[in-house]
Parts: C-alpha cells; sequence; structure tokens
C-alpha cells in the first residue's frame, strides 16, 4: 500500500515513521490514538475501526466537518489557495479574524490556510489561546486535495473527540490497542519548543501517561505503543515496556543545520494476557 501523507504539515509528524510503528503494533480490531495530530498512522494502518482525541479543539472540529461534509469543505478551503491570498497582509488579517470568532467552518477554513501558507506548517498559540505563528513566505503553497479527499473517505471508520489522553484511554475496550504520539520530553532543560496546544506537556505529564499506558496494558489487557525522544528520562518512565530504537530524520527545526538524526523511541507495554476477557468493567 503506498504511503499516505497527512494533508497538514505537522510538527513531529510520524510520516517518516510509519512503517516502523506498524511494525511494532499489535493487531486489533481498534486503534486508539489520544494524541492524534495529524494523523499518520491513522492513515497509513487498517484497523475496522478507529478512536482519535486531540486537545485541540480547532483540529478536531476540522476533522469531523472533512468527515461530515468533505465536498463543500474542499470546494471552499480550495478558494483560499490562491496568489492573491499569498501575503502577509492578507494572512495576518485572517490570523486576527480566525482569534476572534467561534465560528466553526471559518476557523477550520483558516486553519488549513494558515498551516500551509504560515511558517514551517507550525501550530502555535499563545497564553490567552491566539493563534500566533508568522507568516511563511512561501512561493506557492500546496493545495492538499488529494490527501483531503483520501483522509475524508478513511474518516468514516473514525470517531474524533476533543478530549485529554485520560479520558481518552477510559474509553479504550479490549481488543483495541492504543498508539500514544505525545509532545516530545525535551532533550534537554533548553529544548522545550514543544508545547503545541497552548498549555504545555510537563514532564510530570509524561511520567503520568506512562503509568496510565501501564496500568491499561497490566490491569485492562490492552496494548499501548508510545513515540518518544530517546532519552535516559524517557527510558526511565518506560522501564516496564518493550524498547525498540529507530533512526529519525526530524522534519522541523529552528534551522536547517540542526535537522540531525535524533534516536526515537518505541514502548510497547504488552497485554497481560492473564486477564479474562469479560472482565473489564464496561461502566468506566
Amino acid at each position: 500500500m503506498k504511503k499516505q501523507r497527512a494533508f497538514l504539515k505537522w510538527a513531529g509528524g510520524k510520516y517518516g515513521l510509519v512503517e516502523d510503528i506498524q511494525r511494532h503494533l499489535p493487531e486489533a480490531r481498534k486503534l486508539v490514538e489520544p494524541f492524534v495530530g495529524a494523523g499518520s498512522v491513522f492513515l497509513n494502518t487498517d484497523y475496522d475501526q478507529y478512536l482519535l482525541a486531540d486537545i485541540n479543539p480547532d483540529l478536531i472540529n476540522l476533522y469531523n466537518l472533512l468527515k461530515d461534509d468533505p465536498e463543500d469543505y474542499i470546494n471552499e478551503a480550495k478558494r483560499w489557495f490562491v496568489a492573491e491570498n499569498n501575503r502577509k497582509e492578507f494572512y495576518l488579517d485572517v490570523r486576527a479574524q480566525f482569534n476572534q470568532t467561534d465560528d466553526v467552518m471559518y476557523r477550520s477554513l483558516a486553519f488549513l490556510y494558515m498551516n500551509r501558507f504560515g511558517f514551517n506548517g507550525l501550530c502555535r498559540y499563545n497564553k490567552k489561546g491566539g493563534f500566533n505563528v508568522p507568516f511563511g513566505s512561501y512561493k506557492k503553497p500546496y493545495f492538499p486535495e488529494k490527501e483531503l479527499e483520501f483522509f475524508a473517505e478513511k474518516a468514516k471508520k473514525a470517531t474524533f473527540v476533543c478530549e485529554g489522553y485520560q479520558e481518552t484511554f477510559k474509553r479504550a475496550r479490549k481488543g483495541s490497542v492504543v498508539y500514544c504520539d505525545p509532545p516530545y520530553a525535551p532533550l534537554s532543560s533548553t529544548a522545550n519548543f514543544t508545547s503545541y496546544a497552548g498549555n504545555g506537556f510537563s514532564l510530570d505529564d509524561q511520567a503520568a501517561l506512562a503509568n496510565v499506558a501501564e496500568t491499561a496494558a497490566k490491569q485492562r489487557g490492552i496494548p499501548v505503543l508510545i513515540s518518544n525522544h530517546d532519552t535516559t528520562l524517557t527510558r526511565r518512565l518506560y522501564h516496564g515496556a518493550e524498547l525498540n530504537v529507530v533512526k529519525v530524520k526530524r522534519t522541523i527545526s529552528r534551522n536547517g543545520a540542526g535537522r540531525n538524526k535524533v534516536d526515537e523511541l518505541l514502548a510497547l507495554f504488552r497485554a497481560d494476557s492473564h486477564i479474562e476477557l469479560g472482565s473489564e468493567n464496561s461502566g468506566e
């Protein structure tokens, strides 16, 4: 199967890693992703069902619009991708309107426009929740029509929800596998350029996620695969998991020279096979 690209550019996106992730994901009927991001793993796996979550409401609203009314969304979005809109003044005007409106259709169209016309495809909000990525100055931003169409078709098998990872884990049932792609743990105390939802993912969050993952596998029989930087910290956090290391080239960096290979850790918490199939409390 040809590898499918996401229609959004995404910092830390998993397009370059999908084969490695596929290889380490256990078989299941349903894939649960608490940090869906641009959805590269969803687009490049073949499960009967998907539960895809993220704490970014703009992302989830866009996915639901695309799922429910793909033709309308794609036609409207295409109109934004014209030469006269590739100007800093226009971009800043869209960004200002985006930050002032609650209109889901406008925000979803502007989100794709800013993702493609903004700097490096970043998704970043300030403390007040305002989108603050600068203009990108690209020659001719690409309109991802085929990618949007593929996503919309695949989305028929998916449920998209806006919530934190703990809630998503609670929804997971036996017969599911969970794949977690949290914001990266910092490589050093200064390299914490990872928060994208306006509320950074702290080291405490990294530890809590590892704990939730291990509990799901050992007590509820649901395997969990987590990807993160390979550091002393993450190895300590995932000590109860099977660890595999993958070499990967970063696609987003503050400077091109900094795009060196950083080892990626794939940590698999295997399900405890001693758990009876009907024993999980479905009223959670």
